[in-house]
């Protein structure tokens, strides 16, 4: 894919208008020099071949962004969230598939991290995990290891409806896993599955919900079907099994329960996905600037900027973009525990934004630059399918924000209609 690193794009959030700490501009400096230098050539490889993109995470290893949540602590950079989700903005602006798994093995980091940090845990809880999470900071940190975060199982568990259908059952030292998950990103490629479950009592409950990290090389862990979807094709999210895999006791992310009180108080969890989206997003602006003025590598330098039409679709694209930006910010900035109604539905208002109007400016961008746009030696068709596929990716799609806004707006906790 055409690429210029030799001009450093801009950032997507500017470092003084925005007020970002010394660490966020640093952080999201690195991600930008990072992804533009070394991730944009190969985003068309990953997409075209439907592979995962092993030699970005060998580089983000090298570069520290494994640990960008590990905490300081323990050898990482100690990213709290809103830190965290600019870093991953970055990221998706120049390979979708890399930010969006890189998602899954953050979350390994922030959830049992910062976020832990905020919930409610026994003395004894909270020592055994800060030792336990120890654990698996250190093969990130040492070794490079690479943490998934198998979730959908094809029912409601994903939306948060109901138990997750893969269970935990105890025995001597540890636990059994059994189970199966579907779009199980990093498949194949990640050192441990950060596996969600409930564990295995006469009546299922999601209060229950364990989160376990369990080796992808464990005897009983079989990757299943095939990975030829429309977009986001480098995550290679195939389907995984689970049939009687011991885990010890250490293996667990979080003590039993701890993930669902954290579902409960700390809600903007579920919107890291959207860093992927936003940074499509601002992609698919760049692309077109730079293309209407003939600066894109690879086709001819004639400019088409001097039309009106031009002119004005770039207006209403940045128009788009600038209130995407905004709200999103204002999300992530007030992303805590136990929020407020208003801020909440805020969060649902924000994901659906991003979401759906990543593939809108994709659109616009087409539309705008014309045919020769879409060739796959350039890389808005690729811009267009990834962003397509952000609203339907639980827990959050776009749908259920839609219903959640509209509900819990009109309705206060615990009010009905009978």
């Amino acid at each position: 894919m055409p690429f210029d690193a030799d001009t450093p794009d801009a950032p997507i959030f500017d470092p003084v208008a925005f007020r970002l700490t010394d660490k966020q501009a640093r952080l999201t400096a690195l991600a930008r020099q990072i992804g533009q230098e070394k991730f944009a050539p190969r985003a068309d490889q990953w997409d075209r071949d439907a592979v995962f993109p092993m030699q970005n995470y060998k580089d983000m290893h090298t570069a520290g962004l494994l640990g960008v949540c590990v905490p300081e602590a323990n050898g990482g950079h100690g990213a709290d969230y809103m830190t965290y989700m600019m870093t991953a903005a970055e990221i998706g602006r120049y390979c979708g598939a890399t930010a969006l798994t890189w998602n899954m093995h953050v979350c390994s980091c922030l959830w049992t991290g910062a976020l832990a940090d905020d919930l409610e845990m026994t003395d004894d809880q909270r020592a055994s995990h800060e030792r336990r999470r120890a654990i698996h900071y250190a093969r990130i940190i040492d070794d490079g290891a690479i943490y998934a975060q198998p979730f959908s199982e094809g029912g409601a568990a994903a939306a948060g409806f109901q138990p997750f259908g893969t269970t935990a059952t105890r025995v001597d030292g540890g636990w059994l896993i059994n189970g199966k998950k579907i779009f199980a990103s990093l498949a194949g490629s990640a050192d441990y599955y950060g596996v969600l479950c409930t564990e295995k009592k006469e009546n299922l409950s999601r209060a229950d919900t364990m989160y376990m990290a369990v080796p992808a090389d464990a005897e009983g862990v079989t990757v299943m079907g095939d990975w030829d979807p429309l977009g986001m094709r480098g995550t290679v999210s195939r389907n995984l099994l689970f049939e009687n895999v011991f885990v010890p006791d250490d293996a667990a992310l979080m003590p039993t329960g701890v993930y669902f009180q954290a579902a409960s108080k700390w809600p903007h969890m579920f919107m890291t996905l959207t860093p992927t989206y936003m940074g499509i997003a601002q992609a698919a602006y760049d692309f077109t600037v730079k293309y209407l003025r003939g600066e894109v590598p690879g086709t001819p330098p004639v400019k088409r900027r001097m039309y009106p039409t031009k002119q004005h679709a770039v207006a209403d694209m940045r128009i788009m973009l600038e209130q995407t930006k905004a709200l999103w910010f204002q999300v992530i900035s007030e992303a805590r525990a136990n929020p407020t109604k208003e801020q909440v539905l805020r969060a649902y208002a924000a994901q659906y934004t991003v979401m759906e109007n990543a593939n809108e400016l994709s659109q616009l961008a087409i539309r705008t630059c014309g045919g020769q746009s879409m060739l796959k030696s350039l890389p808005l068709e690729r811009l267009y399918r990834d962003s397509r596929c952000g609203s339907l990716m639980l827990p959050w799609t776009a749908e259920l924000c839609v219903d959640r806004l509209g509900r819990e707006a009109l309705y206060e906790k615990g009010e009905s209609d009978d």
